[in-house]
């Protein structure tokens, strides 16, 4: 016996990619567990927003009632940012949640699954996941970074989220193979932080370039996506001097009452934008409306490669 899968494709993106204009997919983790309402559903509409006036299509990636969904409408995007016990999904579950007919919101990693079964091949988000301080205890890794080593998605970010330990997340990307560049700098970006101590692997000034090393990846049939770092606008930085002491503390936090696995991020996020007054939400909105602009210019230059 097969099963179908129930994937729906929105009839914008399906219009979108019928007529090889650019799309650019959207997580929506960043919906359900990253900010509040209504600030939730505001911020995804401006993502959306942003990446039309920047000449491409938004699809927006969720489980609904155990269907993938590539693209949502509007009514749907207000839904799931009011909706509650909203499942995360990665690559271990987001097929049991279908399966059962359930509600998700898709990581990093789902995302990336869910964009290349439906033909998008760049992704826009705010910063990925990767590997946890104290992970030499805990082994707490994120599934993001094996994602960007078997599926062929281009994954514009600010970079690995601070909240991490940045040199770690590097050294696993790096045996794992993923090719890791900055966006107009040498150094890597800190999500709310334009610069770290970390030199980047590689450099990338122009979506042309990205672009083209995309499709060059695939002619050499090398597996696995490309992460393209984009430093945080200037005007909205919060910069590691100050972010550092916030995120040692959250971190101490979390320790305190037991925090961990999947919970562990949302509860950190929660802490830090309590302990800078609202200030890491706001450079966090910034960040992905940049990150979307840059998305779409790379969709462009990859549908004028095709």
């Amino acid at each position: 016996m097969t099963t179908q899968l129930p994937l729906e494709i929105s009839a914008s993106v399906q219009a979108a990619m019928n007529e090889n204009r650019a799309v650019v997919a959207l997580e929506s983790t960043i919906i359900t567990h990253g900010m509040p309402w209504p600030q939730n559903l505001e911020t995804a509409r401006a993502i959306e927003d942003t990446i039309r006036e920047a000449g491409a299509e938004p699809a927006t990636i969720a489980v609904i009632k155990g269907v993938l969904h590539v693209g949502l409408t509007d009514t749907q995007l207000e839904e799931l940012a009011q909706a509650k016990q909203v499942s995360k999904l990665s690559r271990a579950d987001m097929a049991v949640c279908i399966a059962k007919g359930g509600t998700g919101a898709t990581t990093v990693a789902a995302t990336m699954i869910a964009a290349h079964l439906a033909g998008i091949s760049v992704f826009a988000t705010g910063g990925i996941g990767g590997v946890h301080r104290g992970a030499d205890q805990s082994f707490d890794i994120s599934a993001d970074l094996q994602e960007l080593s078997q599926t062929p998605v281009t994954v514009v970010c600010a970079g690995a989220k601070a909240i991490l330990d940045l040199p770690k997340t590097l050294e696993v990307l790096e045996t794992l193979g993923v090719p890791v560049m900055a966006y107009g700098q040498d150094t890597l970006p800190a999500f709310w932080s334009r610069a770290s101590s970390l030199k980047a692997p590689l450099r990338a000034d122009d979506p042309a370039a990205i672009a083209k090393s995309h499709v060059m990846r695939k002619a050499l049939g090398v597996p696995g996506g490309q992460l393209v770092t984009n430093p945080i606008p200037i005007e909205a930085e919060v910069p590691q001097s100050e972010i550092n002491p916030i995120i040692k503390r959250a971190t101490q936090d979390a320790d305190t009452h037991g925090i961990s696995g999947k919970d562990l991020t949302p509860y950190l996020l929660q802490r830090i934008f309590e302990l800078t007054d609202g200030r890491s939400l706001d450079a966090n909105i910034a960040l992905v409306l940049n990150n979307a602009r840059l998305g779409a210019k790379i969709a462009q230059e990859l549908t004028s490669l095709k």
